[in-house]
């Protein structure tokens, strides 16, 4: 069957390449040529556009192979003062690559700026990513120039924006101008900057319902507390009930337990939609605190919820509530837990984790006895639908069936010819050139807007395995990741460096697939990869973490020492034992201490003896909650890629995670 489809595969990936400037193969290593591309480059980050001009015009004398990329940073450089002619000149001279579309991009932003809304909806529909919210924006505000009522599309892009930006400022300003935009449409954006921790935001927003409302809130800014106090009940306004839950919003994301002596207070002053509001908001704040009364703030804000209200708690406001009530005790744990997931939009809810999580809600709150049966079958039925080897809680799922993960049977590898029409594909030719260069950033995004365009499963195991033949390993993962049918677990989860990981996880004493585990999901086994706190290599060690687990293994360590593989993978097996043992041999503890510092799991474990599972989710930090999944998956995959007899998501996990145990050694407060 395979076979039959291959001409038709490679028909289509023919199209592909057609349709993309021809480009030679990237070299293994970079040509003579290659230094006029970083040449270039700097020449753009620094705008110097009069060289920029000039190693455009020899790139493309040349035909370098990177010469869209010169192009690119050339007119990008000074677009501002571009006209229409010359972007469509550009769009002839390189139809279908990465660097057309992203060039629109920036050159819709422009014709937003310049208010040049013929041509802004001339570019639009040809904007093939269509991912910039600034974009939206401005397409929002042409709409609404036609006459086309936008409002409620308005409302959402311009609450979801996450900065300031002049495309979102004047769509919410023309509309309110208009009258479109009026205390239904601001509130809420109001009351999410606020929440978001953006000041400037909150006033931006407030001035767009007037000078006083832009007053009182500046008075509220600047000390909630305060303005909370001095409005005693008989001197309550009409739109005070609003600003006190901006001013409880405030409070609360310092002192929860003061903003809610404050709620108790104001709640018989509020709508019934203000004060559940100001209660959930405020749960979330205690629940991402992990204190103890959370569930009950989430249960105070329910009683406030009336069925004739639309739900407008934020999507993070619900999910705290779930962790918060993970947390609570059993009676009242899985009904809050069912009641929170019931209130969550249709795609959030389908996320795997409050999929399980309901599940495990219909199962807990069951009836006794026959009563209960339907609800327990529904539960089963979620989790059966569930289960699969996907992520943490689809694997979790599937256990929970009693199953196992198994490896898939290998697909057949890519034909000569299917592997002959990957490297025919302009756009990964370059990337990978880029990526060679040192450009990470530049290939990963031409890369991953070629993948767009490839015909299925057989071409990106294709794209993958030329990828891993490259060594280019976040590529080889991130695009065999796409497939659908067709998974090749090898390239999902490789194992480079194999001896030497194996080696140093033997000398440490710890599985071999739980540190793959864990290099996938720090650098994608990048060797020099640097993150933006400052950590290094395949184990992603801080400098002081790497010089005080240096000096325990007694090893001469230098700084320029942290990216050498050996003494990387040395330190970080090292540093990681070290946090299994502090952490009584808890995959789960480690691995958050390995992201976060040990420090913070020591916190986080103190207080109920919690399901292990809950334990996780309930990790306060988005990115540490994240990671512990995947690398904990990550480490069952490689179990079976390396043929170890790996142990279940489950038991990595354990049963439960609650304070240290009393006869356990105290804890190495040495640990960094």
């Amino acid at each position: 069957m395979l076979r039959s489809l291959t001409p038709w595969l490679l028909a289509l990936l023919t199209a592909v390449a057609a349709a993309q400037p021809a480009a030679p193969p990237a070299p293994s290593t970079p040509s003579a040529d290659d230094s006029l591309v970083l040449a270039a480059r700097d020449a753009f980050r620094t705008t110097d556009r009069n060289r920029l001009a000039a190693l455009r015009e020899q790139a493309l004398r040349q035909q370098h192979p990177l010469a869209s990329w010169f192009d690119y940073w050339e007119l990008n450089a000074r677009l501002r003062e571009a006209q229409q002619p010359e972007l469509e000149a550009f769009y002839a001279r390189w139809p279908g690559s990465y660097v057309e579309d992203r060039l629109r991009n920036d050159w819709l932003l422009v014709l937003g700026m310049r208010r040049d809304w013929d041509n802004f909806r001339r570019e639009l529909p040809r904007f093939k990513l269509a991912d910039d919210r600034e974009v939206d924006c401005y397409a929002l505000l042409a709409r609404h120039a036609e006459g086309q009522d936008v409002r409620e599309a308005a409302a959402q892009a311009w609450r979801a924006q996450r900065r300031d930006d002049d495309g979102c400022t004047l769509m919410a300003r023309t509309l309110a101008e208009a009258g479109r935009f009026g205390r239904a449409e601001v509130w809420p954006g109001i009351r999410l900057a606020a929440e978001a921790n953006r000041p400037k935001a909150v006033l931006a927003a407030a001035a767009l319902l007037g000078s006083s409302t832009e007053r009182q809130l500046r008075e509220v800014l600047d000390n909630p507390a305060r303005w909370l106090t001095r409005h005693p009940r008989t001197q309550v306004r009409e739109h005070d009930g609003e600003a006190a839950v901006i001013a409880l919003l405030r409070m609360a994301a310092a002192d929860p337990e003061a903003a809610a002596a404050q709620a108790l207070d104001w709640e018989d002053r509020l709508t019934p939609s203000q004060a559940a509001y100001a209660w959930a908001a405020i749960g979330r704040q205690s629940a991402q605190k992990l204190l103890p009364l959370a569930a009950a703030q989430y249960a105070q804000a329910w009683t406030f919820v009336r069925a004739e209200h639309a739900m407008d708690w934020p999507v993070e406001t619900l999910a705290w509530g779930v962790r918060a009530a993970l947390r609570a005790e059993p009676a009242v744990r899985w009904p809050l837990v069912s009641r929170t997931i019931d209130a969550m939009p249709a795609a959030e809810k389908a996320d795997p984790a409050w999929v399980y999580w309901k599940a495990r809600a219909l199962q807990g709150a069951a009836k006794a006895g026959t009563a209960g049966d339907a609800d327990r079958v529904r539960g089963q039925q979620m989790l059966q639908a569930l289960a699969g080897p996907q992520n943490f809680y689809a694997l979790l799922a599937l256990e929970e069936q009693g199953g196992r993960f198994t490896a898939p049977a290998a697909p057949t590898p890519p034909s000569d010819a299917e592997r002959s029409a990957a490297r025919g594909v302009p756009g990964l030719q370059r990337s990978l050139q880029l990526i060679a260069l040192g450009l990470r950033s530049e290939g990963v995004r031409e890369w991953n807007f070629t993948l767009r365009e490839l015909p299925g499963d057989r071409a990106l195991l294709a794209a993958a395995q030329w990828a891993c033949e490259r060594e280019v390993w976040d590529r080889c993962i991130n695009t065999s990741d796409r497939t659908r049918a067709e998974i090749d677990l090898s390239q999902r989860y490789p194992t480079p460096f194999r001896t030497q990981v194996q080696a140093k996880a033997r000398e440490a004493g710890i599985e071999a697939a739980f540190v793959y585990g864990l290099i996938r999901q720090e650098s994608r086994f990048i060797m020099d990869a640097r993150s933006s706190v400052g950590a290094s290599g395949l184990m992603q060690l801080m400098p002081t973490t790497a010089r005080w687990t240096a000096r325990k293994v007694s090893l001469e360590f230098t700084p320029a020492m942290i990216n050498d593989r050996d003494v990387n993978l040395r330190l970080g097996t090292s540093y990681l034992k070290l946090l299994l043992d502090d952490f009584e041999g808890a995959q789960a503890l480690a691995t958050a201490g390995y992201n976060a510092g040990p420090g913070r799991p020591r916190r986080w474990r103190d207080g109920p003896v919690l399901d292990a599972a809950a334990w996780v989710e309930n990790i306060p930090f988005t990115e540490t909650r994240d990671y512990v999944k995947k690398v904990l998956t990550n480490a069952v995959h490689y179990a079976a890629v390396l043929g170890e007899n790996g142990t279940s998501l489950k038991a990595r996990l354990g049963a439960t995670v609650g304070p240290r145990p009393p006869a356990a050694a105290a804890p190495n407060k040495d640990l960094p």
